[in-house]
C-alpha cells in the first residue's frame, strides 16, 4: 500500500495539537460552540472529558482551578490523524491523503527506470488505434463475424468500463468470447461494488464461455472525491446502507495454462500494482489509463480487444488507444477492418519481444 500522508490539514498547525489552546467557549454546560470542520477538536474534548472522569472514580488528586481543556496534552490520545472523523467535518475522501497516487515508484530509481523502459517498449510494439462503433444489439454477430469469417483471436480482452451500465448479463453471457480469446489468454472484466454478485454469477456459469476461465487477480481504482466522473451513482446503493462503497473492481481470468516463473515470453507479473488512485493525470475516458497500462504490461501479447457493451454517456467518452481495438456504440473514432488490422499486426509481430535491461530490472516471481 502506498505511503499516506500524516499531516492532512486537520487542524491549523503542523505540530500536535494541543488541548490548551482550546477556548473555552468551546466546552461548557451548556454545550459545544464549534465551527464547520472542528469535529477531531471535539473527539479530542470529549477523550478529556473521559480522562477527568476516570481519574474522579479513582478518586485521584486534581487541581479544581484547572479546566478539563488544559490537562496534560502528553496523557491524553488526540486522534489528528483520523481520516475517517476528517472527512465527516471536511468532505475529503481520506485517499485524498496518499502521497504517491500519482507516481508509485517515487523514490526507487531502478523501479522508475523499469517503467520508463516497458512504456517505451509498449508503445514500440503496438498497433494502430482502433474502434469499431456497434449497437449493443448487433455485438454478438459483429463478434461471430470476426471469429468465423476473418479467423480473428485476441490474447488480452477486457469487458466493460467504469459505468453502471455495462454489465449486461444477457448479453455478455453470449458472447462468443471462448472462441475469440485465444489459450493461454487473458480477461479482464469490470464492475462495481454494487454489481458483483452480477459479475459472480456470470463467471460461475458453467453453460457459458466463462467454464474456459478462472479467475486469477483482481484490480482496484478508487476515485478521488464525489466529483470525479468515476464515482458510482447513488442509484445503485441501497435505501438503507450507511456507508458508500466507491471502488471499482476489475478481475483478470486466465484460460490456459500460464506458469509466472517460466513463461516470461507471455507475461511480466509484478510490475504494477493492484490498486490504482486517481490523479490529475487520469485522463477522462471509460477506463482509465493506468487500467489500460496494468494489462499492457502485464501481457507481452500485443492482440487486445476492449468490449464496451453499452453507451457509457457524455461523462464516459469511449476513446481509442494505441495497441488496442475498442468495440463500442459510441467510440470517438470508427476505422476497424480486419484486414487492415491484421496487415498491422504482421507489423508489430504477436508478441513484445524480451529486453535484457527489463528483465534484469523486472520483480521475478520465485520458481
Amino acid at each position: 500500500m502506498a505511503p499516506i500522508n500524516r499531516n492532512p490539514g486537520v487542524g491549523n498547525s503542523s505540530k500536535p495539537y494541543q488541548l490548551s489552546s482550546i477556548s473555552p467557549l468551546m466546552f461548557s454546560p451548556h454545550g459545544y460552540s464549534m465551527k464547520s470542520g472542528d469535529g477531531h477538536k471535539l473527539v479530542a474534548i470529549k477523550r478529556a472529558a473521559s480522562h477527568q472522569s476516570s481519574y474522579a472514580n479513582n478518586k485521584m488528586t486534581m487541581n479544581p482551578k484547572m479546566p478539563m481543556y488544559h490537562m496534560n496534552p502528553t496523557t491524553i490520545s488526540c486522534y489528528k490523524n483520523d481520516y475517517s472523523n476528517h472527512y465527516i467535518h471536511s468532505g475529503v475522501l481520506p485517499v485524498g491523503y496518499i502521497r504517491n497516487a500519482k507516481q508509485q515508484v517515487d523514490g526507487y530509481p531502478k523501479l522508475q527506470k523499469l517503467y520508463r523502459l516497458k512504456d517505451q517498449q509498449v508503445r514500440k510494439y503496438a498497433t494502430l488505434p482502433f474502434g469499431a462503433r456497434v449497437k449493443t444489439e448487433d455485438l454478438i454477430p459483429t463478434l461471430n463475424s470476426w471469429v468465423y469469417d476473418y479467423h480473428l483471436q485476441f490474447d488480452v480482452i477486457m469487458i466493460g468500463a467504469l459505468s453502471e451500465n455495462q454489465l449486461l448479463y444477457p448479453v455478455v453471457s453470449q458472447l462468443p468470447i471462448d472462441k475469440l480469446c485465444a489459450k493461454p489468454g487473458f480477461l479482464f472484466i469490470w464492475a462495481s461494488t454494487q454489481k458483483i454478485s452480477e459479475l459472480s454469477r456470470l463467471l460461475s456459469d458453467t453453460n457459458s464461455w466463462a467454464r474456459r476461465f478462472r479467475r486469477s487477480e483482481e484490480l482496484i481504482f478508487v476515485p478521488i472525491d464525489k466529483n470525479s466522473p468515476y464515482y458510482p451513482g447513488d442509484a445503485n446503493i441501497p435505501e438503507k446502507q450507511v456507508l458508500e462503497e466507491i471502488q471499482w473492481h476489475c478481475w483478470m481470468c486466465i484460460t490456459g495454462t500460464v506458469r509466472r516463473s517460466t513463461d516470461r515470453e507471455l507475461i511480466h507479473c509484478n510490475i504494477n500494482t493492484d490498486l490504482a488512485i486517481e490523479n490529475e493525470d487520469t485522463d477522462n475516458s471509460c477506463v482509465p489509463s493506468q487500467i489500460y497500462k496494468v494489462a499492457e504490461n502485464f501481457s507481452n501479447s500485443t492482440r487486445r480487444l476492449h468490449i464496451i457493451p453499452a453507451a457509457t454517456g457524455l461523462n464516459h467518452p469511449v476513446k481509442v488507444r494505441p495497441g488496442w481495438v475498442i468495440l463500442s456504440p459510441d467510440v470517438i473514432l470508427d476505422n476497424f477492418d480486419p484486414i487492415r488490422y491484421q496487415k498491422e499486426l504482421g507489423k508489430v509481430g504477436l508478441r513484445v519481444p524480451l529486453d535484457s535491461d527489463i528483465e534484469q530490472l523486472r520483480p521475478k516471481t520465485p520458481n
